[in-house]
């Protein structure tokens, strides 16, 4: 949309929508469908991923795992992306799954090193969690929580 600026080395991936005014610095990540609500600044280096959605004004100092919902000043992680992902085609039991993960990152308590063993476990059984896995293998700002 209008005024959005990509700074140098940045790397857009496919079906994506930046809303207005929406801000990338340089070296930044965004994967595919992911959605920049207005006013939305990303910190260099920064990596948003897949099925994502920031809210207005939203400001992004690490990294967005796929599938999450983020808002603030900084960035807070407010639940999945679960009406854009229905619209995507995911099924029930594929959100069930990735509600789960989100708790299990966000809500259980776990530093992030025990979250990611207790995904581990559950990727065997429900495989739409690998993405979450890849990405946070990758992330090196770390990721908002």
């Amino acid at each position: 949309m209008a005024y959005v600026h990509i700074a140098h080395d940045c790397q857009v991936g496919n079906r994506t929508t930046f809303a207005n005014n929406a801000q990338l610095a340089g070296h930044v990540h965004i994967d595919d469908w992911a959605i920049l609500g207005g006013y939305t600044g990303v910190h260099q280096f920064c990596r948003v991923g897949a099925h994502t959605m920031t809210a207005v004004g939203t400001v992004v100092l690490q990294d967005i795992p796929p599938f999450v919902m983020a808002a603030g000043n900084t960035a807070s992680p407010f639940g999945i992306n679960v009406e854009g992902l229905k619209r995507r085609g995911f099924s029930p039991d594929a959100l069930k799954a990735l509600k789960r993960a989100y708790r299990t990152l966000y809500k259980s308590g776990f530093m992030l090193d025990e979250a990611r063993a207790k995904l581990e476990e559950e990727v065997r059984s429900h495989p739409e969690i690998q993405p979450l896995l890849d990405f946070l293998a990758i992330s090196r700002r770390g990721i908002i929580r």
